[in-house]
């Protein structure tokens, strides 16, 4: 059997000291997000969900993104009951078939859970990438009963609501993840 010689091994010809050496936690964030900010974020979303800009058909659901993004990030506090939950506020608030968004947010928050070990390795633009299915599928589902159970389909518009929902995905991950960089910071700067 031959050996290749390691090439790492050697620097310049110099053996190598601490070049080869790699931090076994690469993760930025050492800490989980303080329960209060979470539940706090959710809420205040959920309210400016509420104000009329939403009937805009291309519009992002930001509630549907934010859930998204914490059962991502803290599945054991924001779990797919608050994501179920939160769809049937909507849909109350809607005056919709009551199940509607609930269903869409509770299959969301599936797949962002399902998806969970790999998307934890990425950035949040290859994140978003690989959430776009998802949000795209969710809606297509909801879309689907809703043409089933009214005998027409209401045209693709709710695409592009999606689309947005992705898009904003990068915003929502520097937005909501601010808190815990500056405690990093300033933990970094204190050692």
């Amino acid at each position: 059997m031959v050996r290749k010689p390691n090439s790492r091994a050697v620097v310049t010809g110099r053996p190598s000291s601490l070049v080869g050496l790699q931090p076994i936690d690469t993760s930025p964030f050492k800490q989980p997000s303080s329960r209060w900010f979470i539940w706090f974020t959710i809420v205040l979303v959920w309210m400016v969900s509420l104000l009329p800009w939403r009937l805009w058909q291309p519009a992002p659901d930001l509630l549907l993104l934010v859930i998204a993004f914490w059962c991502l990030h803290e599945p054991q506090r924001v779990t797919m009951l608050a994501a179920f939950v939160f769809g049937l506020f909507m849909d109350v608030h809607d005056v919709a078939l009551l199940g509607g968004h609930a269903l869409t947010y509770t299959l969301v928050a599936y797949g962002a859970l399902v998806l969970r070990r790999r998307l934890l390795r990425f950035d949040s633009i290859i994140q978003a990438v690989h959430m776009l299915p998802v949000f795209v599928l969710a809606a297509a589902v909801s879309r689907v009963i809703y043409a089933w159970l009214l005998g027409e389909w209401a045209g693709w518009g709710w695409l592009w609501s999606a689309l947005f929902t992705a898009a904003l995905w990068p915003l929502a991950d520097t937005l909501l993840h601010m808190p815990q960089r500056r405690l990093d910071d300033a933990d970094a700067g204190s050692a």
